[in-house]
């Protein structure tokens, strides 16, 4: 039995026929009853309208597995017939169907599983992912309960809390599976748990008000030497440490930078310095006449941070600056005979990229597999060691990645940062100074560091076991650098490397300061060398652990 909308459809091809015959054809209802017609037949031929078609199409629509329909000879649609019209009676696609095209215009469905041409895959969107070293939140840290001299102690003197915290120290209890630190990366880190939890407890830093901008309390946070503007920065913002009544303090900060100095006072060309180490100088003796504090202690309990370059010669003209206060510097170079260990302290040379997100394009190293280069540099050829370096192994070895400035050809294919999370080892060669950012730039992306710098203090090294995560090879091996490598067994390497993963945390700015991170260990190698100053002598303290 035929359906009424085929009658419909017959009646009105009789009639569209006899309009030819008559030649009376009005064109515009032809044009609409064919564009209807051809909506029809498509939908006839599509499952799920097959409800308008008759009894006899659909079972003969079952048994045929596609029909192909020409639509004004151009177009040509394959499509698989579902033998089940309703949509209802669909079953749940696992996979998303995806259509084709070929030049001659053909359609085909076909299922995401079918190989297809690489070039004409339909690439997935690819979520953005922040380029920032995300910080998992730490665990809490046990709740301290105050002993009864602890608690007596936050009433002591300045000079009396101190000898207090000392000999806490000294009777430190042993640490054994600390949930915050990880204990082979450390000299002996009952002491340090300790040293750190009465910095916490006890700590007060008076910051000098005095001094005008932009040499006084406007921190540089961009380039290299952006520790001493960070260190500044987050100093001065904070709440804990800092206290407005000198009477408690047990440091005084003087906020000065040396970048700034550079920028304000030198005269570019004229190889002089001098001018910045006077004014320096007319600046301490103005502390001296104004406060009581630096005559009480010539300038032992003062501390200053420097990471430039010239830190260490901006003090020179004032003699108590120079013999007494504690010194953080990046020049950390006991050639010079200005650094002193056990009194003055080595500061990490960190380079920002971003003063407003100072985490960006750090950490997420390779794994150990994906590693295949063995040594690496790049860098301007400044000083005594990086031309030496170059003279031996640039184009020497496979394994041996060592250029000046990295070529173009050689960046396009794979950049620094890649070369870094690339390599086993990543050599930190001195330049005009023993300081480079390259030592905290491979602990970022989880190398080895490779020191090469005689005389240099490395940093925190009052607390850090350095031969845990890094190498120390003299000037006078660069010859058999790749020898000393090799003989580096592989377990050990594995052990230093997954050590560098767990140090990190000690080598990173945040703008929000947390426990343990870069912020907090200067300020802890500060205090702790302020505890062991009777100590000084021309090696540093060793607090390791006895087994």
């Amino acid at each position: 039995m035929k359906s009424p909308l085929r009658i419909f459809i017959e009646v009105s091809m009789k009639e569209l026929v006899r309009g030819f015959r008559r030649q009376r054809i009005r064109w515009r209802n032809a044009f609409l009853l064919g564009s209807i017609m051809t909506t029809i037949v498509v939908l006839l031929h599509t499952p799920t309208f097959s409800i308008f078609s008759d009894d006899e199409e659909t079972e003969s629509s079952s048994s045929s597995s596609s029909l192909p329909i020409y639509l004004n000879g151009s177009l040509h649609l394959n499509i698989q017939i579902v033998s089940e019209a309703k949509v209802e009676s669909f079953p749940s696609l696992t996979t998303t169907p995806v259509v084709k095209m070929n030049s001659s215009s053909e359609f085909k469905r076909v299922d995401e599983g079918t190989s297809l041409p690489r070039k004409r895959r339909i690439r997935k969107r690819r979520k953005k992912t922040r380029d920032d070293l995300i910080l998992t939140d730490p665990p809490p840290a046990p709740r301290h309960v105050l002993s009864s001299s602890e608690r007596g102690a936050l009433s002591l003197p300045p000079k009396e809390a101190l000898a207090f915290a000392k000999l806490e120290i000294q009777r430190a209890p042993e640490v054994v599976n600390d949930t915050e630190l990880f204990g082979p990366v450390f000299r002996n880190l009952s002491i340090f748990k300790r040293s750190y939890e009465l910095m916490e407890l006890i700590l007060k830093v008076y910051i000098y008000p005095d001094g005008e901008k932009p040499i006084f309390h406007q921190p540089h946070l961009n380039g290299i030497y952006a520790s001493e503007g960070w260190f500044m920065k987050l100093m001065e913002s904070n709440t804990q440490f800092v206290t407005k009544n000198p009477e408690k303090a047990h440091l005084f900060y003087m906020p000065y930078s040396v970048k700034q100095l550079q920028h304000a006072i030198f005269v570019p060309g004229s190889h002089n310095i001098k001018p910045l180490s006077i004014f320096l100088r007319d600046y301490v003796n103005m502390l001296s006449i104004k406060y009581p504090f630096w005559n009480r202690s010539h300038g032992s309990d003062h501390f200053l941070v420097a990471c430039h370059d010239w830190g260490p010669y901006t003090v020179s003209e004032h003699a108590e600056l120079r013999q007494n206060t504690i010194k953080a510097l990046c020049n950390a170079d006991l050639s010079d005979g200005i650094f002193v260990p056990g009194r003055d302290v080595s500061l990490p040379e960190t380079s920002i990229r971003n003063a407003g997100r100072p985490l960006r394009n750090i950490g997420n190293g390779n794994r150990v597999s994906q590693r295949p280069i063995l040594a690496f540099f790049a860098g301007n050829l400044h000083g005594r060691v990086r031309p030496q370096l170059l003279k031996y192994w640039r184009n020497k070895d496979d394994d041996m990645k060592i250029y000046g400035p990295l070529p173009h050809n050689v960046a396009r294919k794979m950049t620094y940062v890649q070369h870094m999370k690339s390599s086993k080892y990543c050599l930190c060669p001195m330049g005009y100074e023993v300081n480079s950012p390259r030592i905290v730039e491979a602990i970022y992306y989880e190398c080895v560091p490779v020191i090469i710098a005689d005389n240099f203090v490395l940093p925190f090294t009052e607390v850090l076991d350095w031969s845990a995560f890094s190498v120390v090879v003299p000037e006078k091996d660069i010859p058999r650098l790749k020898e000393r490598l090799l003989e580096i067994p592989m377990r050990r390497y594995l052990k230093m490397q997954s050590n560098v993963k767990m140090v990190q945390k000690h080598f990173l700015w945040s703008p929000k300061p947390r426990r343990y991170d870069v912020f907090h260990m200067i300020l802890h190698s500060i205090w702790f060398n302020l505890l062991h100053q009777n100590q000084t002598s021309n090696h540093v303290p060793s607090f390791r652990q006895h087994p």
